[in-house]
Formats: C-alpha cells, sequence, structure tokens
C-alpha cells in the first residue's frame, strides 16, 4: 500500500545515523560547508548506485526529474552536478571508508546465520583485474595486455 513514501526513503531510514555523524565528525567533512552536507552528498552516491546512474550529468538529470520528492528522500539541499563534483573531490575519503566498515559489519551481524548454499573453510575475495580503457590512452608509451572480449 502507497503511503507516499519512495522505496528509496523505505531503504534510507534503516541507516545508522549516529555512525554516519560520528564518521563525518571524525574527519571534518562539514567543516567550510554551507550547504551540501555530507548526508545529501552520501544520498546523491546511493541513489546513484541504486539506480545504476552511470555519471554525475545523469544523476543530477535523474534527480531532478524528481525535484518534488527530493525532500521527502531525504536531500535537504539542491542538487547539482557542480556541487556534487566540489563534493567527491574535496572531501576526505575515509568518511566513507569508515561507514562503510560500519556497514558491513551491521550486514555480517543480520546474515551470520544464513546459509547462501556455499560453504568455505576460509573467507574468499573477489576482485576485478581488467583494464580500464583511459589507461590505454593516459600512458601511450606503456604495453598492456588488452582484455579479451568474453
Amino acid at each position: 500500500m502507497n503511503q507516499g513514501r519512495t522505496i528509496f526513503s523505505q531503504v534510507i531510514e534503516h541507516l545508522p545515523y549516529k555512525a554516519f555523524d560520528a564518521c563525518v565528525k571524525r574527519y571534518g567533512g562539514e567543516r567550510y560547508v554551507k550547504s551540501f552536507s555530507c548526508m545529501d552528498q552520501f544520498l546523491c552516491m546511493a541513489f546513484a548506485q541504486l539506480a545504476y546512474r552511470e555519471s554525475l550529468r545523469d544523476i543530477e538529470c535523474c534527480l531532478r526529474a524528481h525535484q518534488p520528492k527530493l525532500y521527502h528522500m531525504g536531500f535537504r539541499s539542491k542538487v547539482s552536478r557542480s556541487t556534487l563534483a566540489d563534493a567527491n573531490e574535496r572531501r576526505d575519503w575515509r568518511i566513507w571508508a569508515d561507514f562503510a566498515q560500519i556497514l558491513i559489519r551491521e550486514a555480517r551481524a543480520l546474515y551470520a546465520t544464513d546459509s547462501f548454499g556455499v560453504t568455505l573453510e576460509e573467507a574468499a575475495y573477489a576482485s576485478d583485474s581488467t583494464t580500464i580503457g583511459l589507461v590505454f590512452r593516459s600512458f601511450p608509451g606503456r604495453r598492456f595486455a588488452e582484455p579479451r572480449p568474453v
């Protein structure tokens, strides 16, 4: 039943806001900030991830399409491409790394007893070793193995 709330707002209501605020304070994320808070930046990037947005322009366009709903989604300031780019460039990356570790700990606790159909003796890690095309253009004198199409 629709209660006037977006799915995004229902998902983010489960975030540990106090832990997020502690991460922001630890690294001074709100220092010299007038309007675009760390929470607004996090919400933009979380929305982009969940909605498969690929660029800042794409994020801005999609959020502007939902302008009347942004406040109810948790955004407290206007989102623009340049503001988001500046925030991504200037804010300390450790804020997001620490908050990610907190969310990972919570997820592990929630799913500790669940069976995923796979039994492993030890932890398994996966990494992506594909070469990004930008590397080829940025370093023309270097030799890299071309990725093979799958």
